[in-house]
């Protein structure tokens, strides 16, 4: 693997460790979104320097998430992986599920008896924002 798509794999996990993810679950996403062809977990695992199993685990959360497919070739038995066609559109579309659930969770919070006055305020901030 050339240095500069290294360099950009490894920024990819340190993005997603920020998001909450495990860093592998980026590097293994950015690794995914340069490669041509899918992947089987052993290309992955050796591939990102990581073991076969962590590689798994972390391409079943990204599928699960949406980010990534789980593709078979015949006479295979293994599993390959790629990255989602719409994979970011669905990613996005969760992260404004999520805003959109918390958004009414802060609006419920407007219905409370009347609390001290910065906890009040809080709240009014918050849902103002």
């Amino acid at each position: 693997m050339d240095p500069a798509a290294s360099r950009i794999i490894e920024r990819f996990g340190l993005l997603f460790e920020r998001e909450g993810f495990p860093r592998i679950a980026g590097r293994l996403t950015g690794y995914l979104l340069l490669s041509v062809e899918p992947r089987s977990l052993d290309e992955i695992a050796e591939d990102l320097g990581v073991s076969k199993a962590s590689a798994s685990t972390d391409a079943r959360r990204m599928e699960a998430k949406g980010f990534l497919v789980r593709t078979s070739l015949p006479g295979d038995r293994r599993d390959y992986y790629a990255i989602a066609p719409d994979g970011f559109r669905t990613s996005l579309h969760a992260r404004i599920d999520a805003l959109q659930r918390f958004r009414a969770l802060l609006a419920d919070t407007e219905q409370l008896p009347a609390r001290s006055g910065p906890v009040r305020q809080r709240i009014t901030e918050w849902n103002e924002f």
